[in-house]
């Protein structure tokens, strides 16, 4: 019968929330622990906090060893806001030009009558 037992890596033994441990089977045989690391939320939208598709989550510190491309979207507030928010800024800003423009119109039209 193989051996089932599975020694914990380091010197902390318990279990706790930080420290949780999955045993993994090395080519050996050997029973040998594995740290699992906690997943984070990700990156969230800024306006409306729905996590950002194509970002990986990970801790804040882990960020720094990315390359660019894979903290950001190659996009306008890519990573900071989702696809669908910076699409409502960019109507919005247009329909307000347009709004601007028509009410100019209208005060030349009743300045000429």
């Amino acid at each position: 019968m193989p051996d089932s037992r599975v020694t914990r890596v380091g010197r902390h033994s318990y279990n706790t929330r930080s420290r949780r441990a999955r045993p993994i089977r090395t080519p050996g045989g050997k029973l040998v622990s594995q740290t699992i690391v906690k997943t984070t939320k990700g990156p969230r939208c800024s306006d409306c906090k729905t996590a950002l598709p194509g970002i990986k989550h990970l801790k804040n510190s882990a960020y720094r060893n990315l390359k660019k491309r894979e903290r950001t979207v190659n996009r306008a507030y890519g990573g900071k806001t989702c696809a669908s928010c910076v699409k409502m800024r960019i109507v919005r800003a247009f329909l307000l030009e347009e709004q601007k423009k028509v009410k100019k119109l209208l005060q030349e039209r009743s300045a000429s009558k």
